[in-house]
């Protein structure tokens, strides 16, 4: 072989590495974006625009590459999520787990994939507007506040927009 045919197999084999190590780096650059994130003083709610953390209660937040949604309750996120044009493919959904948060300021070290949480709606307790829907990673503490504040418990799945759109608990 000569020195050229040499060199242009170099280069090549430099390309197709670098290509390689590009994609492994994209893909841990992707599975790290849809981590859920620290809510802060100054966010507002995707959707109403009002400074999140004014209110007791769940937040939600839904995570994409590159992009973080934040919501002032679970059903205002849920709701957003119910839209279809919000349903996109690399997308995760996170709540605070309410068994391991007080209610007056959620912990954001608990938040949980709202996909597998237990949700109770029906309380008295107080959140942002409209329904409040307190979550959970745990059933049992789930049915324990249901039982003890009234109310029932649910699965993502059970929640759609005619339960979103009752009024709350009085």
């Amino acid at each position: 072989m000569n020195t050229q045919h040499l060199t242009w197999a170099r280069a090549l084999m430099i390309l197709i590495t670098c290509l390689g190590l590009a994609a492994c780096n994209k893909s841990a650059a992707e599975k790290q974006t849809l981590t859920p994130v620290a809510f802060h003083k100054s966010d507002e709610c995707h959707v109403c625009g009002m400074v999140i953390a004014d209110f007791p209660g769940p937040k939600g937040e839904v995570v994409e590459k590159g992009k973080v949604r934040k919501f002032c309750s679970t059903a205002e996120m849920l709701g957003w999520w119910l839209q279809p044009e919000n349903h996109l493919a690399e997308t995760k959904l996170y709540v605070h787990d309410m068994g391991k948060s007080a209610w007056e300021k959620p912990d954001d070290h608990y938040l949980i994939d709202a996909t597998k949480a237990y949700y109770v709606v029906g309380t008295k307790l107080k959140g942002s507007m409209g329904v409040v829907l307190a979550s959970f990673s745990d059933e049992a503490v789930a049915r324990k506040l249901a039982s003890e504040q009234g109310g029932r418990v649910l699965r993502f799945e059970d929640i759609d927009l005619a339960l979103l759109q009752q009024a709350p608990a009085m």
